[in-house]
């Protein structure tokens, strides 16, 4: 059902942003980047080179939801059906929202998006809205090339999660799992890339988030983040 109505729609965004902190408040944390300075709040008031795109799987959008929240970030929302009511609940976290995809509204996001880009971080789902699952898109690399903003993949892994029948299957981690963030090196993208070399540059983000989703997914099955102590062998009498 299409929901038009201003006001309930302003109401429903708010619920649905609450429920998200309360829903995350029961989550236990780890945070692996793979190089220093990468977690997104060490760079969230940094300015010029120092901002990037991060690009994670459209399944993983609940849990960055909140823990990316007022970090200066820019997020493309789709124009879909209900795309109003995510990108006020989005906004009701305190993220800046870009309307738009690769499908619909293709040319007004990118150029909302390198807008943003020149004050605020910038945050894509390149397999969304409508998938191939895990199969990454070329408007982040286009994206790139115009900003000369660094791509870093990262990726969201669970220690318990329950998986919805969607095209993405999309993550409801169980309250008081484990939720490990895998932050991946930054791919930087040449500028003025030629249409037929975005594909290129999308692989080699392909590959950076699928990596960085394998380790994500490895941490997350550990049932302790710290390594077995060795045994002392008993001395003999």
């Amino acid at each position: 059902m299409k929901i038009r109505n201003p006001v309930l729609i302003e109401a429903l965004a708010l619920g649905v942003s609450l429920l998200i902190r309360v829903w995350n408040w029961t989550l236990r944390y780890q945070f692996e980047p793979l190089s220093p300075g990468l977690e997104p709040r060490w760079n969230a008031k940094l300015i010029g080179p120092n901002r990037y795109i991060y690009a994670f799987w459209h399944e993983n959008i609940l849990v960055p939801a909140y823990r990316m929240r007022n970090l200066d970030i820019a997020v493309l929302i789709s124009r879909h059906a209900d795309g109003q009511l995510i990108a006020r609940a989005v906004e009701w976290l305190g993220f800046q929202t870009v309307r738009g995809s690769s499908t619909r509204g293709g040319v007004p996001a990118i150029k909302g998006m390198v807008a943003k880009a020149r004050q605020y971080h910038l945050a894509i789902t390149p397999d969304g809205p409508k998938g191939p699952r895990r199969k990454c898109q070329e408007g982040v690399a286009a994206i790139a090339s115009i900003t000369q903003r660094s791509v870093v993949p990262f990726a969201v892994g669970y220690s318990n999660a329950k998986r919805l029948k969607s095209w993405d299957r999309f993550a409801l981690p169980l309250p008081f799992s484990k939720v490990v963030f895998v932050i991946g090196e930054p791919i930087p993208i040449p500028a003025n890339l030629a249409e037929g070399d975005l594909g290129v540059f999308a692989n080699s983000i392909q590959n950076g988030i699928d990596q960085a989703q394998a380790k994500a997914d490895e941490l997350a099955a550990l049932k302790t983040n710290h390594p077995p102590k060795a045994k002392t062998q008993s001395k003999a009498a």
